[in-house]
C-alpha cells in the first residue's frame, strides 16, 4: 500500500488524538438505518485500528434522529468495548443522561449552539435554556465521576443566520466551560470556517481563558477546507481532531452540512508531516471500506478513494 513520504514539520505537535466520531455522528444522518449489529462492529473495527477514543452513539429522542433509536442496543452488544471514559456517548439532556448511566457509560457529550435559530432547530431551546438544561446533566455526569464534554455547534457560520461573530461564539463556549465540562469542541457545522477565521477564533478563546488543551477541533468538509483548518488549529497548539471514518457525517437539523473531516485523510497528513496518531492507516481503510459496502455507496474520503478504487 502506498504511504506518504515523512518530511517532518517542526511547526506541528508531535502526537495528536482523533476523537472518532463516524460511529455517531457519521452514521446519524443516514436515511436507510444500520443495523445495530453492523454499528458495534463498525465500533470494534474502528478500534483494532488504534483509534483509541470513539463516540458510540447518542442517547436522543428516537423522534429525532431515529438513526440512533438503538443506542441502548449497540452498548450491549459491545458490552465493555463500548463503556469507559474514551467511548463517550451523546446526551441531550437529563432523561439521556439517566440511558447512559443505566448504560454504565464512562463519559457523555453534551451539544449546545453558538446561534440561537440552531439552538431552537436542534434542541427546541434558546441558547440560555439550553444551557440551563445542561446544567444539572453536567452536574450529574461529574458526580458519577464521568468525562464531559462540551460541543458547540455553528462556531463559524449558520445557515439561518449567516456569519457569527467570534465573541457571540466565546461567550457561548466559556458558558458551556464554566458549567464543568472537561473539553470543548468546536463546530464548524456547515463546513465554512477558513484558516483566518480559526485562527481569531483560537486567540479569542485563550484570551478568555479556554486554553488549547481544553479544547479540540470539529470540522466539516463542505468547502474542501477541513484539512487545511485542521492544520491551522494545530499550529495554535490543538491536539485534539475530531474526525470521522470514511468521511461519513452530516447533521439531520442543517442541510447543508456534509461530511466530516475523513480520519483517513487526517491520519495520511499526519503520517506524512511526522505526526503520531497510533492509528493503522491499512486497517483503517479496510474499515472504511466495509462501511462504504454497507451503505452501499461510495466513500466520500479522498485517502480511501485514491487508495481503494472500488470503494469509491
Amino acid at each position: 500500500m502506498r504511504t506518504p513520504q515523512v518530511e517532518a514539520d517542526p511547526t506541528l505537535p508531535a502526537e495528536i488524538t482523533i476523537y472518532e466520531v463516524g460511529a455517531r455522528d457519521g452514521l446519524q444522518n443516514e436515511k436507510a438505518v444500520v443495523p445495530a449489529d453492523v454499528k458495534a462492529e463498525f465500533v470494534r473495527r474502528l478500534a483494532a485500528a488504534g483509534l483509541g477514543t470513539i463516540e458510540t452513539t447518542s442517547f436522543v429522542n428516537p423522534q429525532w434522529v431515529p438513526q440512533l433509536a438503538d443506542a441502548g442496543e449497540v452498548l450491549d452488544l459491545l458490552g465493555d468495548e463500548g463503556l469507559g471514559p474514551r467511548r463517550p456517548v451523546l446526551v441531550p439532556n437529563e432523561r439521556g443522561l439517566d440511558r447512559a448511566l443505566e448504560a454504565g457509560v464512562g463519559a457523555v457529550a453534551i451539544f449546545g449552539s453558538a446561534t440561537e435559530t440552531f439552538a431552537r432547530k436542534n434542541l427546541n431551546r434558546t441558547v440560555d435554556e439550553s444551557i440551563e438544561m445542561f446544567r444539572p446533566v453536567v452536574e450529574r455526569s461529574r458526580e458519577a465521576g464521568l468525562w464531559v464534554r462540551g460541543y458547540v455547534s455553528m462556531c463559524f457560520g449558520d445557515p439561518w443566520e449567516g456569519p457569527v461573530p467570534v465573541p457571540q461564539v466565546v461567550d457561548v463556549c466559556a458558558r458551556l466551560m464554566d458549567l464543568g465540562c472537561d473539553q470543548l469542541s468546536l463546530g464548524d457545522t456547515i463546513g465554512v470556517a477558513t484558516s483566518g477565521h480559526v485562527s481569531r477564533l483560537l486567540d479569542a478563546l485563550q484570551d478568555r481563558g479556554i486554553g488549547v488543551d481544553q479544547t479540540a477541533v470539529h470540522f466539516h468538509d463542505t468547502y474542501g477546507q477541513a484539512l487545511s483548518n485542521t492544520l491551522v488549529a494545530l499550529r495554535h497548539g490543538i491536539t485534539v481532531v475530531d474526525s470521522s471514518a470514511g468521511g461519513l457525517g452530516g447533521c439531520p437539523y442543517a442541510e447543508s452540512a456534509t461530511g466530516n473531516l475523513a480520519t483517513e485523510d487526517l491520519v495520511w497528513a499526519m503520517e506524512g508531516a511526522g505526526i503520531r496518531t497510533g492509528v493503522d492507516l491499512e486497517s483503517l481503510l479496510a474499515t472504511s471500506a466495509w462501511m462504504a459496502q454497507q451503505l452501499g455507496r461510495p466513500s466520500p474520503s479522498a485517502v480511501v478513494r485514491a487508495l481503494i478504487p472500488a470503494a469509491g
